[in-house]
């Protein structure tokens, strides 16, 4: 089991993401969901949650790699701004906040069975070379943090 206090407290936050990204979306109507920040090339919510969807299966599947597959494993890259385009974020969120929700759960299931050493094992990831385990926990502990901010930003 995990000992580490910085991993912990990444786990931490990485099983209230779902929470904060609900919360987030609270009330939201179909106009909430597809107002945008002001920021150029900003994303609406409703864009998020399909790209938390997305993301999050990517995830699921790099963390198990780094896991069960002899180090290096390749760790694939995706081209996001390319998927919220051929995939139609604009289409209705719940398939996907509960796919979010799901694969978050199956994966924080199993980060609970974790050690420290597990940590360093490592991939190669083909956008930014060598990402461990740890890189891979810090990734995803603020990701859903900071997509909820985006969304609370965008509803104004």
């Amino acid at each position: 089991m995990l000992a580490d206090p910085t991993a912990l407290s990444r786990l931490v936050r990485y099983r209230a993401g779902v929470d904060l990204v609900e919360e987030a979306l609270a009330g939201a109507d179909d106009a909430a969901l597809d107002r945008r920040a002001p920021e150029p090339g900003s994303w609406c919510a409703r864009q998020v949650v399909h790209h938390l969807a997305d993301s999050e299966t990517n995830s699921y599947v790099r963390l198990r790699r780094l896991l069960a597959e002899p180090a290096p494993t390749t760790i694939q890259g995706y081209d996001e701004a390319h998927w919220a385009e051929v995939l139609h974020y604009d289409r209705p969120i719940e398939a996907s906040l509960a796919v979010f929700r799901a694969v978050r759960a199956a994966s924080a299931e199993l980060l609970g069975t974790i050690t420290d050493a597990d940590l360093d094992r490592a991939g190669t990831h083909t956008d930014s070379g060598v990402y461990t385990l740890r890189d891979w926990l810090e990734i995803y502990a603020a990701h859903a943090e900071d997509h909820a901010a985006q969304i609370r930003t965008a509803r104004g």
